[in-house]
C-alpha cells in the first residue's frame, strides 16, 4: 500500500504505466477504427484498456483500506481483459504484430 501513497501522482509508478498504457490503448483504437472497421474489438479495448488507469487514480485517492482492494481487484480484471482482446488482435493479424508487441511491453514492464 506504501507504493500507491507517494507524494504526488507523477512519482505513482503504477499511475503512470496505467496512464501511458491507456493513451497507447487510444492509439490502438483509433487505428483499429480508421484502418480496419474493427469497431467491436477496438471498443472493448478502449473500455477496458482506459479502466485499469481510472481505478488506480481511485485506489490513489481512496480513502478507506477497502477501497485499496476493491479498486486494484477491479483494476486486475480490466487488465487481465485487455491483454485477452489484445491476444485475438495478436492471434488472427488484424493488427501487426509489432504494434501489438509494444502495446502488450508496457503491460509487462
Amino acid at each position: 500500500m506504501i507504493l500507491l501513497r507517494m507524494k504526488t501522482k507523477d512519482e505513482n509508478l503504477i499511475a503512470v504505466k496505467s496512464k501511458d498504457f491507456a493513451i497507447r490503448t487510444i492509439g490502438l483504437y483509433k487505428f483499429l477504427c480508421d484502418e480496419n472497421e474493427n469497431h467491436i474489438i477496438g471498443n472493448q479495448i478502449l473500455r477496458s484498456g482506459t479502466s485499469i488507469g481510472a481505478n488506480v487514480k481511485e485506489v490513489i485517492r481512496g480513502q478507506a483500506k477497502a477501497d485499496f482492494g476493491t479498486k486494484m481487484n477491479i483494476a486486475l480484471k480490466e487488465a487481465s481483459e485487455t491483454e485477452y482482446w489484445l491476444e485475438l488482435l495478436r492471434d488472427t493479424d488484424i493488427v501487426q504484430k509489432l504494434r501489438l508487441r509494444v502495446c502488450l511491453r508496457i503491460v509487462w514492464n
